[in-house]
């Protein structure tokens, strides 16, 4: 149970980035100790669901994996000289087509999306 414990803080103050608190008020502490707790309980179940599915890595080298997966915008002018914003996800490779199953998450979240100004 000690190790745990340990190994929750651990999480906390490395994958989480949870620095040291500077707020003056009782309430600010509460709130950024209530959504450290939450970030922490939320990190805990994705790792669950991808051990699940046998993915063991770290939690920095999954951040790593999915990094790379990005989104484009395209800008251009149309015959009109009107400006065309168009916002595509890439497709993800395997492994992070592999996570985003365990997670049961799209593997492209967001659709495209077209604007025009």
């Amino acid at each position: 149970m000690l190790n745990d414990i340990e190994a929750a803080f651990r999480v906390l103050k490395s994958d989480l980035g949870m620095r040291p608190v500077y707020h003056q008020t009782t309430e600010r502490i509460s709130g950024h100790i209530f959504i450290s707790i939450l970030a922490y309980h939320i990190l805990h179940c994705i790792r669950f669901q991808l051990k699940k599915v046998d993915i063991h890595d770290s939690w920095k080298t999954i951040l790593l994996k999915l990094s790379t997966h990005y989104r484009v915008t395209t800008t251009m002018q149309t015959k009109e000289g009107k400006t065309l914003h168009i916002r595509k996800s890439a497709k993800p490779n395997h492994e992070q087509s592999k996570i985003y199953k365990a997670c049961n998450a799209p593997a492209i979240p967001l659709k495209q999306i077209i604007t025009t100004l």
